[in-house]
């Protein structure tokens, strides 16, 4: 069809007045267009104001916590919560009691499958692998993994077990079965907060830096998944318990009566968002997320109280030490651990201190988004992204997509895991692990501008295992005769991470690092601040020279 100047223009006819238009209808159509017109520019109005506010707002802090599993990361998360967003970690804090009876069930239970095993056969059974760790040959600091012949420990410590007179008697056989109902309670809890126990985890025995990863499945111990976080298992539990909760532990302020979870973790930058596809940040919807049982914590937590004075007299019971002692285990120096304060915590009226929630445990898989907001000071209003990442060997290869716009990395390295393996791979020690990831970080070209951090975690454990007499020249062959006490090694142990940074950085970098015990949350709150005012002084010293 040939358009000529006398053709009508279809939009102006679809805009035309109707035929036939009364006063009335044209009066009422004029107003029906006013009204429109006002709400567009409203819309425009209002685009632009959010553009300009964009664009004076400060860009949020970014940092990035990397560190093994079990090294300290999310208990660090939880000390900058502490410090700068109190209000929002206090309205979490209660949901945290299912947590803590979690660990405390999980300890419980962990002790009885060692007990069953030493009583099921008069008593003499010593079955390796009920032990957190097993001692390695010596540690080469800068070598491969170490090769230890874990078959013929593993004989020597059945020949030792059969030697030994049986430690626990018909009593103990009762009191453990006094305290069977809490395998069922383990169960409840783990369902509520959203995830299974046996959850397999893709495992391999890759470097200490496996951005690629292949190998071999396991059962591993309970987490929860990257689709929700543990802010999302928090809040399940929440809404899980909220009438239980009510009625026995009550609400602490009016703020916990609105929602304290942001369950819906805050999703990455556009700008390297093409990169980061393959790694979850954001959890589906709750409704697509696995279907939850319905779950009392409030029956869970009366057969907690019930079973307390049992839980207390097996901990305390010297025979239980004993035997505990002969395996080589001491679950008192774990994450997540409460037996100690087993009276106050299964207590029907338990409310979680703040020690408490820093102390518990919940293991994360994949990179979680936790965005603080300062609550005072200078710094009130602005905002923080802290990543907090899987530890495991298996877990690594999630970490390098969140290198290239990090403001700072926080390495948290525990040092008193010498004469520890990993658990995902009983080949290889701890500290080795933790010097090859250090140096793997430090030499990332993509982190070459990156502040680093360096945190020689958990000085506390390191202080009670010299103290027993273990020695880290039997371990560590280069520390030759230098004094076995914690200011020599700890002090040993930044000049070998120091060294590592001077020699494998591409850039020359300053060395920042802190002898840290986490847990300790008034002396940790000093650290905090410290790294607090370090970060932000780079940070502006960076925004000059942009």
């Amino acid at each position: 069809m040939v358009r000529t100047l006398e053709t009508p223009d279809p939009l102006s006819r679809a805009i035309a007045p109707p035929q036939n238009e009364t006063n009335a209808e044209r009066w009422a159509r004029e107003q029906r267009e006013a009204q429109a017109r006002r709400i567009s520019e409203q819309i425009d109005e209002q685009i632009r104001a959010e553009k300009l506010a964009m664009k004076k707002r400060k860009q949020p802090v970014r940092l990035l916590l990397l560190g093994q599993s079990e090294s300290g990361k999310s208990t660090t998360v939880k000390n900058f919560q502490l410090a700068y967003a109190y209000d929002a970690f206090l309205a979490e804090r209660v949901a945290w009691r299912a947590v803590i009876h979690l660990n405390l069930v999980r300890s419980l239970n962990n002790i009885l499958d060692v007990l069953w095993r030493e009583i099921s056969v008069d008593g003499v059974t010593n079955e390796a692998g009920a032990r957190p760790y097993t001692p390695t040959s010596e540690l080469h600091l800068m070598d491969g993994p170490l090769d230890a012949d874990l078959d013929e420990e593993e004989d020597e410590n059945e020949k030792a077990g059969q030697a030994s007179e049986p430690l626990l008697t018909e009593t103990h056989r009762v009191l453990m079965l006094r305290l069977g109902p809490l395998r069922q309670v383990q169960r409840d809890l783990e369902r509520s907060l959203g995830a299974a126990s046996s959850e397999e985890v893709h495992t391999g025995s890759g470097g200490a830096a496996p951005w690629n990863v292949s190998g071999g499945w396991r059962s591993r111990e309970f987490s929860v998944t990257t689709r929700s976080g543990w802010k999302g298992a928090l809040g399940r539990v929440r809404a899980a318990g909220r009438k239980s909760l009510d009625s026995t532990v009550g609400r602490h302020d009016k703020r916990a009566e609105t929602p304290a979870f942001d369950v819906q973790v805050p999703a990455r930058p556009k700008t390297a968002g093409a990169r980061r596809t393959s790694v979850a940040r954001d959890p589906l919807p709750e409704q697509d997320d696995e279907k939850l049982e319905e779950v009392d914590l409030e029956a869970a937590a009366d057969i907690i109280a019930s079973c307390a004075d049992d839980m207390h007299a097996l901990w305390t019971d010297p025979a239980v030490k004993a035997v505990l002692s002969k395996q080589g285990m001491r679950p008192e120096e774990g994450p997540g651990f409460f037996l100690n304060d087993v009276t106050r915590v299964a207590a029907s009226n338990y409310k979680p201190s703040d020690d408490d929630v820093v102390r518990a445990r919940l293991r994360t898989m994949g990179v979680q988004e936790h965005r603080i907001t300062f609550e005072k000071g200078s710094d009130a209003g602005s905002e923080w992204l802290i990543y907090d990442v899987g530890g495991g060997r298996s877990l690594r290869h999630a970490w390098y997509p969140y290198f290239d716009d990090i403001n700072a990395i926080i390495f948290l390295a525990p040092i008193s895991c010498f004469d520890e393996r990993l658990a995902e791979d009983k080949r290889i020690n701890r500290l080795q692990d933790s010097l090859l990831l250090w140096k793997a970080v430090c030499s990332t070209k993509l982190l070459a501008k990156v502040q680093l951090i360096l945190f020689l975690n958990k000085c506390d454990l390191l202080e009670k295992k010299l103290a027993r007499g273990v020695r880290l020249a039997d371990w560590v062959p280069t520390y030759g005769n230098k004094p076995n006490d914690v200011e020599s090694v700890s002090r040993y142990f930044r000049s070998q991470f120091k060294d590592i940074s001077a020699r494998h950085s591409p850039t020359q970098r300053i060395f920042y690092s802190f002898l840290t015990s986490v847990v300790d949350t008034k002396a940790t709150r000093i650290t905090v601040a410290t790294v607090h005012e370090g970060i932000q002084r780079t940070n502006l010293k960076n925004a000059v020279f942009l």
